[in-house]
């Protein structure tokens, strides 16, 4: 199994939605964040599985949130670009 790293972007991304959940409810940020990490797990698990977006761009849904996890499979590594809500512009993140 290959090693996975969010991008600095990625990561405020990631942090800035569970802070917003959070003030809607008590929990919800928690909640966003295990989901993001079942679609890291489910990604890491078998890379190749989930469409391509891109040349080399994949994307996995989270479940229960409008958000998809944007990555790339480098050779030693899987590259996080983005965890992107889906009303954002296309293509914002690259």
């Amino acid at each position: 199994m290959k090693p996975y790293r969010l991008l600095d972007r990625a990561e405020a991304e990631l942090l800035d939605a569970a802070l917003f959940y959070q003030e809607k409810v008590q929990g919800l940020g928690g909640d966003f964040l295990d989901a993001v990490d079942r679609a890291f797990d489910e990604i890491l698990e078998a890379p190749e599985r989930w469409p391509l977006i891109g040349e080399e761009i994949r994307r996995h849904f989270v479940r229960r949130f409008p958000y998809s996890v944007l990555y790339r499979v480098d050779p030693d590594e899987i590259v996080v670009l983005a965890v992107a809500h889906h009303r954002r512009r296309p293509w914002y993140w690259k």
